[in-house]
């Protein structure tokens, strides 16, 4: 059994895609840029922000740092609370604790973000640990950087990662530890091939942690 359970924040625990996405419509307009359609902002969820603005509009690292401070002041005012946990979300924590087991949300977004919606939404008490990235998107850039760091503080015996993308497949094989892939959020079955379990609901994941 997996003694701990690190949690990704957006589109695992929360359904944060409004806030997101206003918040890079926001910057983009700002900055005088052109805002895909929908579809295409999704890609923004999830992932490091300021890797992810360099590759989808071709922008240097300077270019990119100011749409990331622009988002940040949508973000910090209206966007962080554009979001609703998860129907399920508390009773699958609640469960979790039951057992013994401790939990923790290892998210690419700023850890001071991360703990404001955790707090706003009263989910903070369900974790030992909260780790992020800084705010400035440079340190602990990465979703394995932030595993890393979320192993070291806890060092847990046997971990278990559960995330709805591609990266969070990619920071838990990179820190050898296995990686649940959720199919409510905002990845698809195609990125999550590579997770060794996946749930297709809440309830579904719920039940996957109280048999692993």
């Amino acid at each position: 059994m997996y003694d701990t359970i690190f949690f990704d924040l957006d589109g695992t625990l929360t359904d944060s895609a409004p806030g997101i996405l206003n918040a890079v419509r926001f910057a983009l307009e700002g900055e005088g840029m052109p805002v895909p359609p929908e579809k295409e902002l999704m890609r923004f969820i999830g992932p490091p922000l300021t890797t992810e603005l360099q590759a989808a509009f071709g922008i240097g690292g300077e270019e990119a740092a100011a749409l990331v401070r622009r988002f940040q002041v949508y973000f910090k005012k209206d966007g962080m609370f554009e979001n609703r946990v998860y129907d399920g979300v508390p009773d699958m924590l609640e469960r979790l604790l039951a057992s013994g087991r401790q939990a923790a949300v290892t998210t690419s977004k700023p850890e001071p973000f991360a703990r404001t919606i955790l707090e706003h939404f009263g989910l903070s008490h369900y974790f030992t640990a909260i780790v992020g990235s800084a705010l400035d998107e440079r340190t602990r850039a990465t979703k394995a950087e932030v595993v890393a760091q979320a192993l070291e503080t806890l060092k847990p015996e046997r971990v278990l990662l559960v995330g709805d993308r591609c990266h969070d497949v990619e920071g838990a094989h990179a820190n050898e530890i296995p990686c649940l892939g959720v199919l409510y959020g905002y990845g698809s079955r195609e990125e999550l091939s590579e997770a060794e379990y996946i749930a297709e609901s809440v309830e579904a994941l719920s039940e996957m942690l109280a048999a692993l």
